[in-house]
């Protein structure tokens, strides 16, 4: 095989999945992206609020544990 004839098949190739990547697409790219965007902050979001929560359970968790305890009479 010449290396010609190989670079004329990947050149082709990459057009030909770049054509079908075109079609294919359910939207416009701005869409996408704009749609990409609004996930991720979302996302981040979540992330941030379960940080949150997560932190305050924990520092409650903590001062429990950091309170003495009582010594409990024996019977």
């Amino acid at each position: 095989m010449r290396t010609s004839d190989f670079l004329t098949g990947l050149i082709v190739g990459g057009l030909l999945g770049a054509a079908a990547a075109l079609l294919y697409t359910p939207a416009p790219g701005r869409t996408l992206r704009a749609q990409a965007r609004d996930y991720i902050d979302n996302v981040r979001q979540e992330v941030r609020q379960a940080s949150v929560t997560r932190r305050v359970e924990l520092e409650q968790e903590l001062a429990t544990l950091k309170t003495p305890r009582t010594s409990e009479p024996e019977s």
